[in-house]
C-alpha cells in the first residue's frame, strides 16, 4: 500500500511542475540510520526511561489526547473519530524537563512560530503544563526497531520528524549537507501538527544537542462544506 501510494505522489509532482532536490521514505535505510542516532543523542542526555502507559488514543493522528480535548462523545479534535483505550508498556522522553527551555526560546524567538495566532497557542498549551511523551510501540510491527529495546517500535513522530536531518545525511558519515543546510530556515506545515513541530521537535532536538528550526509556519486547512479536507475523513 506504501508502495503505491508513494508513486502517486511522485507522479502527482510532475504533474504540478513541482520540482524537488531530494524525495525521502520513513522506510529508507538512510532515514533509519538517522533515527537510530538521534535516538542515541537523547538517551546519552537521560532523557530516555521504561514505564507503563494508557490515555485515549487516535490511530489516525497516532496521538494520545486528554479527556477534555475528546470531550464527552470521545471523538479525535481533529478527525471526529472515536477514540481508543490504550495500555502498553513504552519508552518514554522527559518531555516535562523541557517545558522552561521552550519557553525560553518561544520568548527569545517570537518568530519561530507564525502566524501570530499559532504561537499564541502553542505558548499556552506549553504553559498550561507538558507531561512525559510515550516514544515507542509494542503493539505495531511496522516502524524502525527501537536501538537497544527489543519488541519496541519506534514512535511515528519522533521517527518522522527527524526526516528534515535524515535526508541531509545525518546519522552517516558523510554530514556536509547537515552543515550547509540545517538549521532549516522554515517548516510549512499543517496547523493540525503544530505540536509535534513547535513541542516536541524542538525538544528532541535540545536533548540531542542539534540547533533547533529558525520557524515554523503552521497553514490553515482547505475547507469541505466548513470541515478541513481531509482524506481520512473522506470528503475530498
Amino acid at each position: 500500500l506504501a508502495d503505491r501510494v508513494v508513486g502517486r505522489y511522485h507522479e502527482l509532482w510532475k504533474t504540478l511542475a513541482i520540482t524537488h532536490d531530494d524525495f525521502i521514505r520513513t522506510t529508507d535505510p538512510r532515514h533509519a540510520a538517522g533515527v537510530c542516532a538521534i535516538i542515541r543523542r537523547i538517551d546519552a542526555a537521560g532523557d530516555i526511561y521504561t514505564a507503563g502507559h494508557q490515555g485515549w488514543y487516535c490511530a489516525s493522528c497516532e496521538s494520545f489526547y486528554t479527556e477534555k480535548e475528546i470531550g464527552e462523545a470521545r471523538l479525535c479534535p481533529t478527525h471526529e473519530r472515536p477514540v481508543e483505550w490504550h495500555e502498553e508498556e513504552n519508552l518514554f522522553f522527559r518531555l516535562s524537563a523541557y517545558q522552561q527551555r521552550l519557553l525560553d526560546w518561544y520568548h527569545a524567538h517570537p518568530e519561530c512560530i507564525r502566524p501570530e495566532s499559532r504561537y499564541n497557542e502553542v505558548v499556552s498549551f506549553v504553559e498550561s503544563g507538558l507531561r512525559d511523551l510515550s516514544i515507542s510501540r509494542v503493539s505495531l510491527k511496522w516502524g524502525i526497531p527501537f536501538p537497544d529495546h527489543p519488541g519496541h517500535i519506534v514512535y511515528v513522530w519522533l521517527d518522522a520528524l527527524t526526516n528534515y536531518l535524515s535526508a541531509l545525511g545525518f546519522g552517516s558519515d558523510d554530514t556536509a549537507k547537515v552543515d550547509e543546510f540545517w538549521p532549516a530556515s522554515v517548516h510549512l506545515v499543517g496547523k493540525d501538527i503544530l505540536r509535534f513541530h513547535c513541542v516536541y521537535w524542538p525538544a528532541f532536538l535540545m536533548s540531542a544537542g542539534l540547533p533547533l528550526p529558525r520557524q515554523v509556519f503552521g497553514h490553515g486547512w482547505w475547507l469541505s462544506d466548513d470541515k478541513k479536507m481531509s482524506k481520512s475523513l473522506g470528503n475530498v
